[in-house]
């Protein structure tokens, strides 16, 4: 089934209350430009965490559409799904960056090394889920733990936006902030989904017009990690890249402790898959239950082929299940069509020129908002799942773990090896909980549901 569809109705529309199945399609002229509406879904995140992680925002944006089509084809065409950028591994990204030179070649391929085998370790999660079911997530990380670990994934990130984004354009990272409120909550539909993205492009054309009225700036400049005197925005770069070329590719390299400092993002990846696979149930009315864990080893082969060559992880886009919900098209041809339009995208090196003259105080200010949002999805897996903290069970073990990745609080394992940050949180937060929920000798008193997509289970 992956490349043959059944035309719906004439092609042409859809009668109230129908859906286009993934099996469907409408005509192809409708399918090209319901393709193109999944592509601007995703673009604003899937190019703007990879220039938050320092990866080349062209290779992320191809490898984006690689991705979809390997996942199209490991779900056998049954679970609608764009791949895009995921930002749970920006985090760890940021701390191995810390350890291994910043922004250099050298750092740039151990930090894909890592997600690489992040990766992999998430797709032999996906055959344990297809072997033992879905139920074994929700013995492993109950929503107190997952909440914690999406929580501090985000949240984790305070110092980046403190110790290095903020620092360099203060003010316009400021304005750049607020803008972003406006956007996010006064527009509404298509504009209101892409509003970090509108403040990304609002607080470029500030930086620019600022250069123009006031000159160069004088503060921190992470090229150089030393406060001097430079342009807010060049465009050399954009001038020198070419209009049709490949992107920049590189080899991975591996290092253990790169490997343990991103592994948790592999919690969040699980949950984010089990969500979508759940809101495509409910959408289309389809049982895809039994497909779960081969979404989950699709993304992780996603990611581990996508940073094979220097791309981004990947995850399943909350953005464009809102375009299906919009459309009421669910059919996988219309994510063939996105796949192949990103990939054309990331054979414009001049495009992924442009991207990477972002400003870091734009940066600052936007950043400022997605870490913040990334944190508060924990919170809402909490209000959704009823957490109970009033149990020491949930409330200690987490609490301690979410101070450990904000400090960040780093612990010297032997003489070259440490743990810090969110892979310290993490481990502290998973063990800690089940070796006091084993210590007590009573079941979890929350339920199972909400934002990770799981059936409410009493039992649990």
């Amino acid at each position: 089934m992956a490349f043959r569809w059944t035309v719906h109705g004439d092609g042409r529309g859809l009668a109230p209350g129908e859906v286009v199945k993934p099996d469907e399609r409408l005509s192809w002229p409708r399918m090209a430009g319901i393709g193109a509406q999944h592509v601007i879904a995703m673009f604003g995140a899937t190019f703007v965490f990879p220039l938050v992680m320092g990866l080349d925002p062209n290779t992320a944006v191809m490898m984006s559409g690689v991705a979809t089509i390997l996942f199209l084809l490991i779900t056998r065409g049954r679970v609608p799904s764009y791949l895009g950028t995921s930002a749970s591994f920006v985090g760890g990204v940021v701390a191995v960056r810390a350890a291994f030179g910043g922004d250099t070649p050298g750092a740039d391929r151990v930090v894909t090394g890592a997600i690489l085998v992040a990766g992999l370790v998430l797709a032999v999660c996906g055959v344990v889920v297809h072997v033992l079911g879905v139920r074994v997530i929700h013995r492993i990380f109950p929503p107190v733990v997952t909440g914690a670990v999406v929580m501090l994934i985000g949240f984790g990130l305070a110092y980046v936006v403190a110790d290095v984004y903020w620092p360099q354009d203060p003010w316009i990272a400021l304005i750049t902030m607020i803008a972003t409120f406006v956007f996010i909550v006064l527009f509404r539909g298509f504009l209101g989904r892409i509003g970090v993205l509108l403040g990304l492009v609002f607080g470029f054309v500030l930086s620019w017009l600022a250069d123009r009225a006031f000159g160069n700036i004088t503060a921190y400049n992470a090229g150089t990690g030393a406060v001097d005197t430079h342009p807010r925005v060049s465009f050399q770069a954009v001038a020198d890249a070419g209009w049709i070329g490949l992107p920049h590719f590189h080899a991975p390299s591996f290092q253990a402790s790169a490997v343990l400092v991103v592994l948790p993002a592999v919690i969040a990846l699980i949950a984010e898959n089990v969500g979508h696979v759940k809101a495509v149930g409910q959408m289309t009315g389809a049982d895809v239950d039994p497909l779960m864990g081969r979404a989950i080893v699709a993304d992780g082969v996603g990611t581990a082929v996508a940073t094979a060559v220097g791309g981004s992880p990947t995850t399943t886009y909350a953005e464009n299940i809102g375009v299906m919900a919009a459309t009421r098209v669910y059919s996988t041809a219309a994510y063939y069509i996105a796949a192949v339009i990103a990939i054309l995208f990331g054979l414009c090196p001049k495009f992924g020129a442009l991207v990477a003259a972002t400003p870091g105080g734009v940066l600052g200010g936007v950043t400022v908002i997605l870490y913040g949002m990334i944190g508060l999805l924990g919170a809402k897996i909490w209000v959704e799942n009823r957490v109970d903290f009033a149990d020491p069970v949930n409330m200690v073990p987490i609490g301690a773990g979410i101070i450990l990745a904000i400090g960040p609080v780093t612990h010297q394992i032997t003489g070259d090896f440490s743990l810090a940050g969110i892979a310290l949180g993490t481990i502290v937060v998973l063990a800690g909980y089940h070796l006091l929920r084993a210590i007590a000798g009573r079941p979890a008193k929350e339920v199972t549901g909400g934002e990770i997509g799981l059936e409410r289970d009493p039992a649990v």
